[in-house]
């Protein structure tokens, strides 16, 4: 029987966290775990540590949208999209319920994600402009694309315990980047908010007070331990609630992803 909101899981009694996908430190037991982003990619998807978007994004698929009665959807957590040596990493808030949790592919299947991949395949960071679903062969050139919170909530608005169950999975998703990223791209405030605490906790100084979020918000976070340097880069959410009302425009986009592909070590094409 599905849990109500808000209900707290109650893994039996000697459970492993680890290797129990519903228990409440599941992400933080198994992301330590993860030996590489395809390991990590790979038992994300298993996550059932938080039990309103478990309940969320099952019923979604069994309810489904009228246009897409035909599909099966994932249904699942998302993973992240890219290559494992990517210099760039752009992270969004979480997979849209007809969207990724449909497609099995972060900003895949909504409007969002076709602004998103047209303006990289327009920069020459995407071998196409359309990303259909998990598995069409689609390639992204030196970007990764992210979540913070990796299962559709309800309303698109995970709660505050949602964001920081989930924080172990982008935590050790960016301690793997280390050795290439050197640029991020936070997409909206939600995920400026949700990456300062992990980006600390993979290995970035994060300056006090924290840094405001702001379209074209920049600001260089020195590694503590002597590393590479991030760069750390804000932008407006490609959402229809911000493109549509202008506040986001297209040329807007591609200037900061083109600013912060080039901060990453990358040549975007030039228009």
């Amino acid at each position: 029987m599905p849990q109500s909101p808000g209900s707290v899981p109650g893994p039996a009694t000697g459970t492993n966290p680890a290797t129990d996908p519903d228990h409440p430190r599941h992400p933080a037991e198994a992301a330590a775990r993860a030996d590489g982003l395809t390991a990590l990619d790979r038992v994300v998807t298993g996550c059932r540590a938080c039990p309103r978007l478990v309940e969320w994004r099952e019923e979604t698929a069994r309810t489904k949208r009228r246009a897409y009665l035909d599909w099966d959807y994932w249904a699942r957590p998302i993973p992240g999209f890219g290559p494992p040596d990517a210099p760039l990493l752009l992270v969004g808030l979480a997979p849209a319920a007809h969207g990724a949790n449909r497609t099995g592919r972060i900003f895949t299947g909504d409007p969002s994600g076709d602004l998103l991949y047209a303006a990289l395949h327009r920069l020459g960071l995407a071998d196409r402009a359309e990303s259909v679903r998990h598995g069409d062969g689609l390639k992204l050139n030196g970007v990764r694309i992210t979540d913070p919170v990796r299962c559709a909530p309800p309303d698109n608005k995970p709660t505050t315990t949602e964001r920081d169950t989930c924080r172990p999975w982008i935590t050790r998703e960016l301690e793997l980047l280390r050795p290439t990223v050197r640029t991020v791209v936070a997409l909206g405030g939600f995920a400026w908010q949700a990456l300062l605490p992990a980006l600390t906790a993979a290995g970035w100084s994060v300056p006090r007070p924290r840094p405001v979020f702001g379209h074209g918000a920049h600001v260089t976070l020195p590694a503590r331990d002597g590393g590479a340097p991030l760069e750390l880069y804000g932008c407006y959410h490609v959402s229809p609630r911000n493109t549509n009302t202008g506040r986001l425009t297209v040329p807007m986009l591609r200037e900061l992803l083109r600013t912060a592909a080039r901060t990453a070590g990358l040549a975007p094409a030039e228009e």
